[in-house]
């Protein structure tokens, strides 16, 4: 593996009140956060992270960060696959996985053990956590158990919804047969959960691979309805709950995809699972995700202005020029509520030829997702190893034009000198139509991972 010396140019300007800090306590196994808002104090933050599952707050608008104690169980070894929201009433609520072991590589159903989906709260914006956690759907140890994966909360803290202060929950659960998408709803601040119920009308396959039902995400509406999406085969598909959710249409492909899982160059998976955000002014909708239909790997974004019922062609959100063979990937999507702007971050190598190192890019679009303005929010390189799990996702929130991103750094130790390869090796620029570096490269050794969260502020002018 490669390490390059130096400043990696991305050609972008950084978004207006860029600040970026690292959250978790060490470099280690920390990946996939989430990342929420306070609607009633804005300057209540919290971010979450695995593993195990851990939660960093501010409550001075993301000046000062402190790690927080009590979030992750005592009684399973793993917690993870984090999502973190505020309820109307400004309570943190955490949501995890947690397990002793996993089941067979992707096939997790398979010799397995106990497992569930719990959720802790957190009555003070985050600072410290209630001592019980609520299992949602926990498994116990038995002969052909299934496990549950990837959950996402969601709270409706729209005012003036008829379900306001509900709080949902989906996931995906692998059984040796199949993959189905479970949905669960607290309609008292996560103190107690419905009996999960299957709301994929199709079934996928019991991988954690192409062909399975996966990537739950949601989004509460102002009048309460609930649209939830996620990808199945080669569609991403939705649902829609009139009720609180209580029950759901069936599930509908809106669009398709050339795969939900694809090979990115030295990370160890990825995906392009989308996530779904609506402007409650004007009720339209945003989906945003990421696939190789260009060759390399894009982020792209379709607007609905009718409640999901059509969709525009897809927009590509990263403006680096078309088929320039580098990747930008593991986006994740914010609509802000109060200025409609639409948010996304993403892993972006669009600064190096060779298609390895990457830099975070915010990109945002104050025009209803035609266009996108792309932002570096950062500007030194970091170079993922395939020996470092990146996790599934990044995570970011908007309100009222500030924006908070997380995502998982890799770090590495001491570089190694790496000696030149002989010109006669090395070629010519004209042995090849793809640029090379400019950088001095060296061998380096993998440390683990670190959580990042950037803050940009849209507010006001910034010098």
């Amino acid at each position: 593996m490669l390490f390059q010396v130096g400043v990696a140019r991305q050609g972008l300007p950084p978004p207006p009140g860029a600040r970026v800090v690292t959250i978790s306590p060490r470099p280690g196994f920390f990946n996939e956060p989430s990342v929420a808002i306070d609607p009633n104090n804005p300057s209540h933050i919290a971010a979450a992270f695995q593993s195990p599952a851990t939660v960093s707050y501010s409550q001075d608008g993301g000046l000062n960060w402190q790690l927080a104690g009590g979030a992750a169980p005592n009684d399973y070894k793993v917690s993870g696959d984090v999502s973190i929201a505020y309820d109307i009433l400004g309570h943190a609520v955490l949501c995890y996985i947690a397990f002793d072991k996993l089941g067979t590589p992707q096939y997790w159903a398979h010799n397995a053990t106990r497992n569930g989906v719990f959720v802790r709260r957190s009555l003070d914006g985050g600072k410290t956590w209630e001592p019980d956690a609520v299992a949602v759907d926990a498994q116990p140890t038995r002969p052909d158990m299934p496990f549950e994966d990837k959950p996402y909360l969601v709270s409706d803290d729209n005012p003036n919804s008829p379900f306001a202060g509900n709080l949902y929950l989906g996931w995906t659960e692998f059984s040796l047969t199949k993959s189905i998408i479970l949905f669960s709803r607290s309609s008292d601040g996560g103190i107690t959960w419905s009996p999960p119920f299957e709301i994929s009308s199709h079934e996928g396959i019991p991988r954690d691979d192409n062909g399975a039902v996966e990537g739950f995400d949601a989004v509460a509406g102002p009048d309460g309805a609930i649209y939830t999406i996620w990808a199945d085969d080669t569609s991403f598909v939705m649902a829609v709950s009139h009720d609180g959710g209580l029950t759901f249409g069936p599930s509908q492909p809106i669009f398709s995809l050339p795969a939900s899982y694809f090979t990115v160059q030295d990370v160890q998976r990825a995906n392009g699972f989308s996530q779904i955000g609506m402007d409650p002014r004007t009720e339209r909708l945003y989906v945003t995700w990421s696939d190789y239909r260009n060759g390399d790997i894009d982020v792209f974004c379709s607007t609905s202005p009718d409640l999901g019922n059509t969709w525009s062609d897809p927009v590509r959100v990263n403006d680096d020029p078309i088929h320039d063979g580098t990747d930008q990937f593991f986006q994740w999507m914010s609509v802000d509520p109060k200025d409609g702007s639409i948010n996304v971050v993403f892993y972006d190598r669009r600064s190096d030829p060779e298609n390895n190192g990457a830099l975070i890019t915010l990109a945002r679009s104050s025009n209803g997702g035609k266009t996108f303005a792309n932002y570096a929010w950062t500007q030194s390189p970091f170079f993922p190893n395939e020996d470092q799990f990146m996790g599934d996702y990044t995570g970011i929130e908007a309100f009222n034009g500030r924006v908070y991103g997380v995502w998982t750094y890799s770090e590495t130790r001491s570089p190694l000198p790496r000696r030149p390869q002989p010109e006669s090796r090395r070629g010519s620029k004209s042995d090849s139509a793809r640029p090379r570096s400019s950088y001095i490269r060296f061998a380096r050794r993998p440390a683990g991972t670190i959580v990042q969260l950037g803050m940009a502020d849209f507010t006001e002018p910034h010098k």
